[in-house]
Parts: C-alpha cells; sequence; structure tokens
C-alpha cells in the first residue's frame, strides 16, 4: 500500500470530526477579530500608533500614520489598495464550510482536501503581508522630505525606522486561524479509523 494511499484511505474518528468542527468555529470567530497589527512608538508619540488588520478592513490611527509616512515618502495606506479585504472573508466561509463538511462526512481524503486548502490559503496569507510589507517599505517616493533607507518590516518582531520602533506581530483572530488550521492537518493525520477498525 502506497503512503499516499494509506494516509488518504479510512474515516476521521470521532475526536477528529470533533477537531473539524472546532476548527470552522475558530476559523468563523476569527473573522471577527484581528489578525496582525504594527505598532509604532517613538518620544512624540508615547501612546503609540497602530495599524490593526481584520479579514475585512483596516483599523487604527491611520490617519495620523498616512501624515508620517508623506515625509519619508511612503505610499498612503488605504483599504481600497487592498482587494484581499473582497476575497478573504469568502475563502474563509469556504474553508469553514469544508471544515463542517468533512465532520459530516468524516472521509479521510476529504478531510486532508479541507486542511489542505486551509493551509494553502493560509500560506498564501502570509506571503501576501509580506509582500505588501516590502512594497511599502522599498517603493519610497525619491523627492520625500525625509530621506530613509528602503525596509521591509517583519510579520513579527521588532524594527528600528528614523527615530520609530516598529512591533509587529498576529493578533488573537490570526491566532485562531493559526490554531484552526492546526487542528485540521492534525485531525487529518492523526485521528482516522480504517476500514479494518469499527467506530
Amino acid at each position: 500500500m502506497s503512503f499516499f494511499k494509506k494516509i488518504l484511505q479510512g474515516n476521521l474518528s470521532t475526536t477528529g470530526r470533533i477537531m473539524f468542527c472546532l476548527a470552522g468555529v475558530l476559523l468563523f470567530a476569527s473573522l471577527f477579530l484581528p489578525w496582525w497589527h504594527l505598532d509604532l512608538v517613538a518620544p512624540q508619540y508615547p501612546e503609540g500608533l497602530s495599524v490593526i488588520v481584520y479579514p475585512d478592513k483596516l483599523d487604527g490611527r491611520i490617519d495620523i500614520i498616512n501624515n508620517i509616512n508623506h515625509y519619508i515618502g511612503m505610499k498612503w495606506i488605504t483599504e481600497d489598495d487592498f482587494p484581499e479585504f473582497q476575497v478573504i472573508p469568502i475563502v474563509a466561509y469556504v474553508i469553514i464550510g469544508l471544515a463542517l463538511l468533512t465532520a459530516l462526512l468524516k472521509k479521510g481524503w476529504f478531510a486532508w482536501l479541507a486542511a489542505g486548502l486551509a493551509s494553502i490559503g493560509g500560506a498564501l496569507g502570509v506571503y501576501d503581508l509580506w509582500r505588501w510589507l516590502r512594497n511599502y517599505g522599498t517603493q519610497l517616493d525619491p523627492m520625500a522630505a525625509i530621506k530613509i533607507d528602503p525596509f521591509t518590516p517583519p510579520i513579527i518582531g521588532q524594527n528600528q525606522l528614523a527615530n520609530f520602533i516598529t512591533y509587529t506581530g498576529f493578533n488573537s483572530g490570526g491566532y485562531l486561524l493559526g490554531l484552526s488550521i492546526i487542528l485540521m492537518l492534525l485531525a487529518a493525520w492523526r485521528f482516522k479509523e480504517h476500514e479494518k477498525q469499527k467506530e
């Protein structure tokens, strides 16, 4: 029996089906919470300035940050520049539906389909975030009042930008998204009952 045939055959156990249900619920909950943030701290802004990214919108003191960006030659941040906000909720609802359908059908191959699509979606989301950070940090206006070297803020971590310190990382919704994907992968991999076994 080939390796791939072995992992695709069989049905999810009761525990695996519960895990897929929970994964769908967590992913649904994440849609109403922030996924990622960028915080800027400087002497003139001791309380900090934040860009908060939800699956379908931006929040935070973007107006002030855009004024700062103008002086260093960065593009203004607007929701209109992010068509992903129209796509992400749709993709998330499709994956939620697949997760719940997997729990109902309990087929091993369908579990891998749902987990695989969720993993690919998550990986593409992280790459897209990195791409936008790189574009905003490297496509600077050469005529800006303040000249800085091109930079790419880390997805998670700390970075020095002029007299600002930036802190970036995932928020509660991002952690729920990651946990949802892990639950699906773990259930598809470990919590199955093969044809020789009975529930």
